[in-house]
């Protein structure tokens, strides 16, 4: 995947000041997620660490009911403990795994920091199995850095 042809989408797509924070994020992973064929939903979740919780804030692809997610719970809670990328190319080898979608068969969560503290993640989840490559996490650490520089200081 030519992730550096998408670099300016994402970019132009944060930068513009005209739309909400909110709005910027799920314009963000609309993109990815109609443009990587293997991504077949992408979201961001933002922690609550004093509730030691995980909440969605912006997604694309079909609606989950897991919209708040208990730290070290799932592949997710686990990162937001562990402050590293998380490659999962098949879920069901995973015994702390939440099942979003009965399609879902791989898992990219990589964390977002802002100011070096771990503030949430984005999430990829695959209907194809093991098809994430380290490009992969260089490109989705590249969009958390960019995403981190419009974020207000507290979420």
């Amino acid at each position: 995947m030519p992730f550096k042809n998408l670099q300016p989408r994402v970019t132009a797509l944060l930068h513009n000041e005209e739309e909400t924070v909110d709005n910027r994020l799920t314009q963000v992973c609309e993109v990815l997620q109609t443009t990587v064929g293997y991504y077949d939903w992408v979201g961001f979740y933002f922690a609550n660490h004093g509730a030691k919780t995980l909440h969605l804030k912006a997604f694309a692809g079909e609606p989950t009911e897991h919209t708040v997610i208990p730290f070290g719970k799932g592949i997710c809670g686990q990162v937001a403990e562990s402050n590293e990328n998380f490659m999962v190319p098949d879920v069901k080898a995973q015994n702390n795994y939440i099942a979003c979608s009965i399609y879902t068969k791989a898992e990219l969560v990589v964390p977002l920091f802002k100011d070096g503290k771990n503030i949430g993640q984005i999430d990829i989840d695959s209907h194809i199995a093991d098809p994430f490559s380290e490009e992969d996490e260089k490109f989705l650490e590249w969009v958390n850095e960019k995403v981190a520089e419009i974020l207000p200081q507290t979420l």
